[in-house]
């Protein structure tokens, strides 16, 4: 079923929270606890974005059926549907990310100055789906599964709210702005300030082996955008590879 054995740990993990979620939802009312708990999975959650990421580049099963499961699993976590990321990062921000002028995840103004980090964070949340939109409309296939998944998904979380609204906002409807918040906070270290048409000297890497954990290796930026399709877990083999034509300032080895 999966296309790489090194994503069953991570898929189990996202999934007991997943069920866990679901746990506090039919079985707790009591709205302090239900805070407490939305307050306490920020941290936790917030690690699923850059799987939900890996997953949008690679899906993790041989099975389209079982991946869309997954990615409503995944939206619900992040806020991040179907394809959005497929549209609006693999085939917008990957292709752009050399450009500031065109570039989904721009990090700078329209003046050319540099998006302080919460400004980049904001900008990029709030336009987020109307940016993938935009792709789509060079990409038919991807972004009518898009609107399809997307509409499920929403119409789901709809029947939450309607069954039980206090449990559905602090369980679902908060976590996903959130995720989609954190998700765009995430990738502000990536790139900004690095304004060039060299793409090694494009992205800052993080060789830290706990920020890599928690994130499938996600720092390795330059592997990841030399290479948008490999596998997560080849990244730091392709790292090593290309090494030597990073220049030394934009590795980085602390968690932050």
């Amino acid at each position: 079923m999966f296309k790489h054995s090194a994503d069953r740990w991570p898929v189990f993990f996202i999934l007991l929270l997943s069920a866990l979620d679901f746990g506090m939802y039919f079985l707790v009312d009591t709205t302090w606890v239900l805070g407490l708990y939305f307050y306490l999975m920020i941290l936790p959650k917030s690690q699923i974005c850059a799987w939900n990421h890996h997953h949008q580049h690679a899906p993790t099963f041989r099975s389209t059926f079982v991946n869309r499961i997954m990615e409503f699993f995944y939206a619900l976590h992040t806020g991040v549907t179907t394809n959005l990321w497929v549209l609006h990062h693999n085939l917008g921000h990957h292709a752009h990310y050399l450009d500031q002028t065109i570039d989904e995840s721009r990090w700078t103004r329209d003046n050319g100055t540099q998006m302080g980090e919460f400004e980049y964070s904001l900008t990029i949340t709030l336009t987020a789906y109307y940016r993938g939109y935009l792709v789509g409309k060079k990409h038919p296939k991807e972004q009518k599964d898009f609107f399809i998944f997307s509409a499920i998904t929403f119409a789901l979380v709809a029947g939450l709210v309607a069954y039980k609204p206090m449990a559905a906002l602090f369980v679902f409807i908060l976590p996903m702005i959130f995720g989609l918040f954190m998700t765009a906070w995430a990738t502000y270290e990536h790139h900004a300030g690095l304004n060039t048409d060299n793409e090694f000297e494009a992205s800052f890497n993080n060789l830290n082996k706990w920020y890599n954990l928690f994130t499938g290796n996600l720092g390795y930026h330059t592997a990841h955008h030399y290479k948008g399709g490999l596998h997560w877990s080849k990244l730091p083999q392709l790292h090593e590879k290309i090494a030597d034509k990073i220049p030394k300032h934009l590795i980085r080895g602390s968690w932050v």
